[in-house]
């Protein structure tokens, strides 16, 4: 394997998902040398290459989230606004939904996204303060003692990098830096004996993890056909049915998270929907597959521009359950991969040729692939959608009864002292890879702790993404896409902070005047610490 030159930042950002780019961006604005690695070839992770809509709260338009992350939401807005022939009304819509979907107030194509976020590093890359290195994974991490002193990345071609900063953020979508750099880490559950969780096993399960999906974007060409090759694991996939499933898994029948009694869902392509508005405190809204996670809806466009909706299909009929891809051979990693790829072919091909009709007749021939909205020949996404990664043994760790609405009640989930952003959803635990079904908590409106971005014994090491100190259960809700894009522009933060200020982290953490003064930083960068008096869903 050939080592190309070396390339060195003060601050070393492995993996441009969300909380990536969102690290990127505030160490930039900060003044900062920033490196930036990425895998794919896109940055934005489960927004973009993932190919999943923005999963949000319901009070997202007006509080809740970081004032970067609204700037992205309205730029994407912008985008639409200033290069989609829009209706009158979705033009001069202050809440524009491009998709209409249900899942979220801004439901939208992920290439568009990708084009946003790729004008918000523009300027950084123009004047030489960012560099970009899209394709290249790591592969190794050199430490002296607590420090990571490097790390290596290697592209396609299997020409690697040795990338060196004084700070290093792991953002990768798996937390691959930990187990290359030894840091400590977690996987999977920890058992309830550990952490007191109401959710949690009595026995630790560290390979029994949520399961990830291989998303794909369809619209519909009434009178065409545009049927798939029947995959080659189709008969056994149509057959296939998981642990506590009350069905087979190609089917339009699923347990309903919340309450895991079985429920048929809608499936009509562009089926006039009427008005939408997407809240899921009220109403889930995966009951109507099509409109679900739609991301561009036809009648925001003039009449006659568009012939069909654009949908994503990210449903619960397409989580992969076999095994993960955390903790194994590449060769087993490989074959997960394979696998989820196949059933989601799978699941295309039995909508385009058994799926019920309302009319009485089977599969809907119409349905085409929508690659162009992926950014892929193929028309999957270009990665598979994570929902959990490796997670750091932190100075804090969030556990289910710290933000559980039904331990915490009326009292609101716990005020973290060192809190440095805040979140809301629902502990939302897909089926996982050791047969559990949904779990499904409600919760109360929460923050993030600084001490859950900092590693028991790294120093310079923070994580930018989904691997902070939660646990398994609390993952389910720290996970979504405001939160990851706050964790990592608070550890972007932190590290030109410390930058700044000859400082650490654990430093800043540990003495009181040097927290306020981080905290207060952070407030006048429009991250918000606390909730407005706000009730759990």
């Amino acid at each position: 394997m050939k080592i190309e030159r070396a390339m060195s930042a003060e601050v070393l950002i492995v993996g441009g998902g969300l909380g990536g780019v969102a690290a990127a961006l505030a160490a930039l604005r900060r003044g900062r040398c920033v490196l930036l690695t990425e895998e794919t070839d896109w940055v934005g992770g489960q927004l973009t290459s993932q190919g999943v809509p923005p999963d949000e709260h319901p009070w997202i338009e007006q509080f809740g989230c970081t004032r970067s992350y609204r700037a992205l939401r309205e730029s994407i807005r912008d985008y639409y606004r200033t290069w989609y022939p829009l209706t009158d009304d979705a033009r001069t819509a202050r809440d524009l939904n491009p998709g209409e979907g249900r899942v979220s107030r801004l439901c939208h194509e992920p290439r568009v996204a990708a084009a946003v976020l790729d004008a918000m590093l523009a300027p950084y890359l123009a004047a030489g303060r960012l560099r970009l290195l899209l394709g290249h994974r790591p592969v190794s991490a050199t430490v002296d003692g607590d420090r990571v002193t490097g790390v290596t990345v290697a592209d396609a071609s299997g020409a690697t990098r040795e990338l060196t900063a004084r700070f290093v953020l792991d953002a990768t979508e798996l937390g691959d830096l930990l187990p290359l750099a030894g840091v400590e880490h977690v996987t999977g559950f920890e058992s309830g004996e550990r952490t007191g969780e109401p959710s949690a096993p009595r026995h630790p399960e560290p390979a029994n993890m949520q399961a990830f999906s291989w998303v794909f974007a369809i619209d519909h060409r009434a009178g065409e056909d545009h049927t798939i090759d029947r995959p080659a694991g189709y008969p056994d996939w149509v057959r296939y049915q998981p642990p506590k499933w009350p069905n087979p898994l190609l089917s339009l029948v699923a347990p309903d998270p919340r309450t895991l009694e079985t429920v048929p869902r809608t499936f009509v392509p562009n089926a006039d929907s009427g008005p939408v508005v997407a809240d899921q405190s009220k109403d889930p809204g995966d009951k109507d597959l099509w409109v679900f996670r739609r991301i561009l809806s036809r009648r925001m466009l003039r009449p006659g521009l568009a012939d069909s909706d654009i949908t994503v299909v990210n449903w619960p009929m397409i989580d992969y359950l076999p095994g993960p891809i955390i903790g194994v051979s590449e060769q087993e990693r490989a074959k997960h991969l394979d696998g989820a790829r196949e059933l989601s072919l799978s699941m295309l091909y039995w909508l385009q040729t058994e799926a019920p009709r309302p009319d009485g007749g089977t599969g809907w021939p119409g349905l085409r692939l929508r690659g162009d909205a992926m950014g892929t020949g193929d028309g999957l996404a270009k990665a598979p959608y994570i929902r959990e990664s490796r997670r750091i043994q932190a100075k804090r760790t969030i556990v289910e009864q710290d933000l559980s609405l039904a331990v915490r009640g009326e009292n609101g989930a716990v005020a973290y002292p060192d809190s440095v952003g805040v979140g809301m959803y629902r502990i939302d635990l897909h089926p996982s890879t050791g047969g559990d079904t949904y779990i499904d908590v409600a919760s109360c409106p929460f923050q993030i702790p600084l001490g859950a971005l900092l590693p028991v014994r790294m120093r310079n090491l923070l994580p930018a993404g989904k691997n902070l100190g939660t646990t398994h259960i609390t993952n389910g809700c720290y996970r979504l896409h405001p939160v990851e894009w706050n964790v990592g522009e608070v550890a972007g933060a932190l590290a030109a902070h410390c930058l700044e200020h000859d400082l650490e982290p654990h430093q800043v953490h540990a003495t009181g005047r040097l927290l306020d003064a981080f905290r207060d930083e952070l407030v006048r960068d429009g991250v918000e610490l606390a909730w407005p008096q706000v009730k759990g869903y």
